[in-house]
């Protein structure tokens, strides 16, 4: 599977779209927003502009986009007029993969200038402009120094690539029936996950120190674990509950048994120490804050949240998985998904594990 080409966020306004089920990640957002407005403050005051420049990396599909955007600007314009200083202008980046759903972000364009006009109560709409950038944020996207702030939420455990030490020689997985790490993995299973991560996250950092300006700050959200261990229930736990499903499809022979062989998640969720290894290995950034924040999913209705859940797991997934079993599949596997996870949700909390680092650009 190439990653870069597959995926993609589900597009489009419709019931299992992205846009409609990402209530669950701007939750979490707006739970450590403080942090990345803090961030953008300090990258703006390092330097004052005259043309504020800022990127969000993986920026997805939806208002979700734009929503801590606009928290930005409205943050830089009050701390400008404390200070009596002139607001500048933004120029913002919204990038993800060339497969995004971009057209349902400026669509919405519109709606967040209004808002925006109406919580400064100043017609400077006209002062923040966008741009859409596709391309694959573990490579270069920008020029030299062209950027002050960089903000990346619920991206960057997204691995380029499913690791290849995954698979053995005649390139079948070694990690049987599984499609991400579990505990009954082979030790081989985690170790090429967690040297992909690295690989990622160094290229990750590479490019953006040669982006970012001196004294630039980087906010990145990203799915973590508050353990040493590779094999936490916090992080995998949702993926046996997918691996799940789809051997029970295997096995009614709704699907083939190849497919669950096939399918392998390019996902890795790491450890404060992981992300803060390859900070200091990289060596242009200086870490100003460092943090796990964990947040219960659900309302305490397990049926509800169960079927909530595996909508806005499929929103994410979807493109990929369809890659493998098909699209005609994919309702009867999230209906299966649905079930689980709320027979697990009547048992216990099923809890999200977030790592926010906060990055300077040494000089």
């Amino acid at each position: 599977m190439d990653v870069e080409t597959v995926l993609h966020m589900k597009g489009g306004l419709g019931e299992t779209s992205y846009a409609q089920n990402s209530s669950i990640q701007k939750k979490f957002t707006d739970g450590m927003k403080h942090v990345v407005i803090d961030a953008a403050i300090d990258a703006y005051l390092s330097e004052t502009p005259r043309c504020f420049k800022m990127a969000d990396l993986g920026c997805s599909s939806g208002t979700n986009a734009l929503s801590l955007i606009g928290d930005i600007v409205n943050a830089i314009d009050e701390r400008c007029h404390e200070k009596t200083r002139q607001v500048p202008q933004f120029m913002v980046f919204l990038n993800d993969l060339p497969g995004n759903d971009f057209n349902s972000i400026f669509i919405s364009f519109s709606d967040f200038g209004s808002r925006l006009k109406n919580v400064r109560r100043r017609d400077e709409f006209h002062s923040v402009f966008m741009a859409g950038v596709p391309g694959s944020f573990y490579g270069r996207l920008f020029p030299s120094n062209s950027l002050h702030f960089i903000h990346s939420s619920h991206s960057l455990h997204w691995l380029s690539q499913v690791p290849p030490g995954i698979f053995n020689e005649e390139g079948k997985s070694m990690n049987s029936r599984k499609i991400y790490i579990s505990k009954t993995s082979p030790p081989s299973i985690a170790k090429a996950y967690h040297q992909q991560f690295q690989k990622d996250f160094g290229s990750f950092l590479k490019s953006r120190s040669e982006e970012l300006v001196s004294e630039g700050r980087m906010a990145l959200i990203m799915s973590g674990r508050d353990t040493k261990e590779p094999c936490n229930k916090m992080t995998t736990l949702l993926w046996e509950l997918l691996a799940r499903s789809l051997s029970i499809m295997v096995a009614q022979g709704e699907i083939g048994g190849e497919d669950l062989e096939l399918y392998n998640a390019p996902f890795y969720g790491p450890s404060l120490r992981e992300i803060e290894y390859e900070v200091l290995r990289e060596g242009s950034f200086t870490v100003e804050y460092l943090k796990i924040f964990k947040d219960k999913v659900g309302s305490g209705d397990a049926k509800k949240d169960g079927a909530a859940l595996a909508t806005a797991i499929r929103a994410i997934q979807e493109s990929m998985l369809c890659h493998y079993i098909g699209r005609e599949a994919i309702d009867r596997l999230f209906h299966i998904y649905s079930e689980l996870l709320s027979e697990v949700m009547q048992k216990e909390e099923i809890m999200a594990v977030y790592a926010i680092v906060v990055l300077r650009r040494s000089p």
